[in-house]
């Protein structure tokens, strides 16, 4: 073989080795993986009291509930970034979202803090997965610890098609129309059970079990810790096999009150009482209908 044809086996070498290096880095790059983390306090484990512990600078264990919600946040990605995450958003959406900081939180994750936010809570179809960590069961969940839909006890029921709706399933819903699944949850066994009647195939971390709305039965905060981390990696790791929950049109919620709400709407297009503590709100799909009704 000639020193010419020796130099070009050479530089095809080297161009071969370029290329299989590149595509791999492309095709990692192809299938990011971004992730929604919604948080709230009232399912963290070792929170059974409003009073006592979630309401912000007011409550006197507020701090140590804080602590609580940012280690299982901090657990949570953790997990994540081990089962394949790229990207993490961590949304505080716990009382007028003041309970979390940029000084204690992860510093992989882009924290997501004040408002108003849009009325989709900045969500869209770039993310690949959804996950709540902190949540509470709906309002009137059986042994729900803390369970409200919402705006606490100004709303006794919710109904999306006639299917009992609480927050859980409100922000499911709402990734599904984006075509986002929601993917893994850490709560009470209430919470738990809410996300399983939506989407099974989905990861939970059962930090706790109500034996009242105010009384439960707590894990120690390592092992619940523990459980979180491994529920959020396994559920990256299932994420083909999760699909999104979405709702065909059209959509109807319906909202019924705890007292009489004549004054809360102005009956129009799609928006109806339909008695003294029940308004009736439709559209063509479930952002139309509850944007009617209000902000997800």
């Amino acid at each position: 073989m000639t020193i010419n044809r020796l130099k070009l086996l050479a530089w095809l070498l080297s161009l071969f080795s370029i290329v299989t290096v590149a595509t791999p880095a492309r095709a990692q790059n192809a299938r990011a993986k971004k992730v929604y983390m919604i948080t709230d306090m009232e399912g963290v484990d070792g929170i059974v009291s409003s009073a006592d512990q979630c309401e912000p600078f007011k409550s006197p264990r507020w701090q140590e509930s804080q602590k609580l919600l940012t280690d299982e946040v901090n657990s949570a990605t953790e997990g994540l970034y081990a089962g394949g995450a790229t990207d993490v958003v961590v949304a505080d959406l716990h009382d007028s979202s003041r309970s979390l900081s940029v000084l204690t939180v992860d510093p992989r994750v882009r924290l997501l803090e004040g408002g108003p936010l849009s009325p989709t809570l900045e969500l869209d179809s770039s993310y690949a997965a959804v996950i709540f960590i902190g949540q509470h069961a709906m309002a009137g969940a059986e042994k729900g610890i803390l369970n409200h839909s919402y705006s606490s006890q100004s709303i006794q029921h919710i109904w999306v098609n006639g299917k009992p709706t609480g927050e859980i399933g409100g922000r499911t819903m709402l990734a599904g129309y984006f075509n986002v699944p929601a993917i893994m949850l850490s709560g009470d066994t209430a919470a738990c059970r809410e996300l399983d009647a939506l989407v099974p195939e989905a990861e939970c971390a059962e930090v706790k079990s109500g034996v009242s709305r105010t009384a439960g039965f707590l894990l120690p905060h390592s092992i619940a810790l523990k459980l979180i981390r491994e529920k959020a990696q396994r559920a990256m790791e299932r994420l083909g096999e999760i699909k999104p929950y979405r709702v065909e049109g059209p959509v109807e919620v319906r909202v019924e009150f705890t007292t009489p709400a004549p004054h809360l709407f102005r009956p129009r297009e799609g928006v109806e009482q339909v008695n003294e503590r029940t308004w009736s709100f439709r559209g063509k799909d479930i952002v139309d209908a509850w944007l009617k009704y209000g902000d997800f």
